[in-house]
Parts: C-alpha cells; sequence; structure tokens
C-alpha cells in the first residue's frame, strides 16, 4: 500500500512562468533567472549556475494583475537558498529560497 505525503506548505503556490532578476551578493550584480513558482512564504526559480544551500539571495520580479488582483507589481526580496536541485529541465538549477523581507518598489 502507498504512503500519502502530507501536503506541508500553509501557503497558496502560484505557477507562474516569468523571467526574475536574481542578485547573490550585496554587490549591484544582477543575472537574469526563470520563476517557477512563488508563494507569501517562498520562491522556486531556474538558475544557469549553481548557489549553495543556505546562501542569501536577493530578487526582484513583477507581480501579474493575476496574482494581485490589481495592477502589475514589482517586488524587491531577500531570502535564504534551503534547496538546489541540479536535475532541472534545460540543464538549470531549480533553486528553492525562502523570503525572510520584501518590498514593494514604485512604479518606474
Amino acid at each position: 500500500m502507498a504512503e500519502v505525503q502530507q501536503e506541508k506548505r500553509s501557503a497558496r503556490r502560484f505557477a507562474l512562468r516569468i523571467p526574475v532578476s536574481v542578485a547573490r551578493d550585496e554587490k549591484d550584480h544582477s543575472e537574469p533567472a526563470q520563476l517557477r513558482d512563488v508563494s507569501a512564504r517562498g520562491i522556486c526559480l531556474y538558475l544557469d549556475s549553481p548557489i549553495e544551500q543556505g546562501s542569501p539571495i536577493g530578487f526582484t520580479l513583477t507581480l501579474p494583475p493575476e496574482i494581485t488582483l490589481t495592477e502589475s507589481i514589482r517586488v524587491q526580496c531577500k531570502g535564504r537558498v534551503l534547496r538546489v536541485d541540479s536535475a532541472a529541465e534545460n540543464g538549470k538549477m531549480a533553486v528553492a529560497a525562502i523570503i525572510e523581507e520584501y518590498e514593494f518598489l514604485p512604479e518606474s
């Protein structure tokens, strides 16, 4: 008999395939990435190069009206890498990170 795994997520997850800008350090250097999904507490995205579990990470994304139920909103987040899966699609790394702080950015 197969064991049923219980869902541990407490926040609704939104599957979004949108571009995101990722910063790995405090310098202004950022790299493009592809978002897989996002929730109020975390994010999963695809990176081209490896990153270590526990590393700090920053990212900026634009949440579309389907999520915000109003207009698009740009959000800058800081967090920490929880998990890295190198067997992701197209040779990219699937990176799951917790969101520790966020700030809504003004419209440009």
